[in-house]
């Protein structure tokens, strides 16, 4: 098997990357262990059954590894978040086993650096089966914990679909979500997913990354955290072409965005219009050959400059 490896899964941490594809593997336990071998600091955070993991600077020493207590409580550090589940049957090389990669990269470079200021999540059950509520996802139980445990001001990016294409999508899902919305605590919710847009816009500026575009995206964390009354902004990646194709859409009609949003799109008639990417999420088409590894460095540069 190692002499199939493509050269950018050799290094730490992409090394143990095709191995978390394979079917029958335990994601959670590979993942606590990779992240046990990097030397990092974390805690696992059970909720409503799911297993999530908490990475954070090697200051709070005191945290680990005790479970369920979350770090900065009444503080706001930024939080990367990756959910790290699949769908059943689904390689999940893109949804979203690259993005975990990444960020595990990020909590090496961080670490080495000596930043004290960010949170890496890993979520458990972002993939909701057929019939269950956005109440059964796993960023909104979670929501809910970090609202109880003093994180409510945490500065949430979540990163899904990260690994084909270089165009950066920052995803405008939520607020389309609260254009009906009647939550008590509206105004709040759409400022701070305002200033979450803006600092990821700046984040594109200072790295000088011009491609990128505001869009509606497919479901993923951001909406649980959302449901759970948080802010979260969603980074996604498409191949240029894909992006330039889903702008015109989006122009032409409008409401595709909420044809998206309400998942009509799984109807043949709409399916068609969507990216080729999002095509292949949820089935067995998600593989590895897809990925843009000569892109890969723009994606984990750009968490990084998040955390400064």
């Amino acid at each position: 098997m190692k002499e199939n490896i493509p050269d950018w899964a050799k290094p730490s941490p992409y090394d143990h990357y095709f191995y978390f594809l394979a079917p029958k593997v335990d994601r959670f336990k590979m993942l606590v262990q990779k992240i046990e071998s990097l030397k990092l600091n974390y805690t696992v955070v059970p909720v409503a059954g799911n297993k999530h993991i908490f990475v954070f600077p090697q200051n709070h020493k005191t945290l680990r590894p005790v479970d369920g207590v979350l770090p900065f409580k009444g503080g706001s550090p930024v939080m990367l978040v990756a959910h790290y589940d699949r769908v059943k049957n689904s390689p999940g090389a893109n949804d979203n086993s690259i993005a975990v990669f990444f960020l595990l990269k990020v909590a090496m470079i961080l670490t080495q650096k000596g930043a004290d200021n960010w949170i890496i999540v890993f979520t458990d059950k972002e993939e909701l089966s057929p019939g269950e509520s956005l109440e059964a996802q796993g960023s909104f139980t979670l929501g809910e914990k970090m609202k109880a445990s003093g994180l409510e001001k945490a500065r949430v990016f979540n990163f899904d679909v990260c690994g084909a294409g270089n165009t950066f999508i920052l995803s405008t899902t939520t607020d389309h979500i609260l254009k009906s919305s009647n939550r008590p605590n509206l105004e709040t919710l759409k400022k701070n997913i305002s200033q979450l847009r803006a600092y990821a816009l700046e984040a594109c500026h200072t790295l000088k990354l011009d491609n990128f575009l505001l869009a509606p995206t497919p479901f993923s964390d951001d909406v649980g955290f959302l449901r759970a009354g948080l802010a979260s902004q969603t980074i996604t990646i498409l191949p240029g072409k894909e992006a330039e194709q889903y702008e015109a859409l989006l122009r032409s009609r409008p409401e595709f965005a909420n044809i998206l949003i309400s998942g009509k799109t799984k109807e043949p008639a709409e399916r068609r219009y969507l990216p080729d990417t999002w095509k292949c999420l949820n089935n067995e088409g998600d593989t590895a050959f897809r990925l843009t590894p000569q892109y890969f460095e723009q994606v984990v540069n750009f968490a990084v400059e998040l955390c400064k």
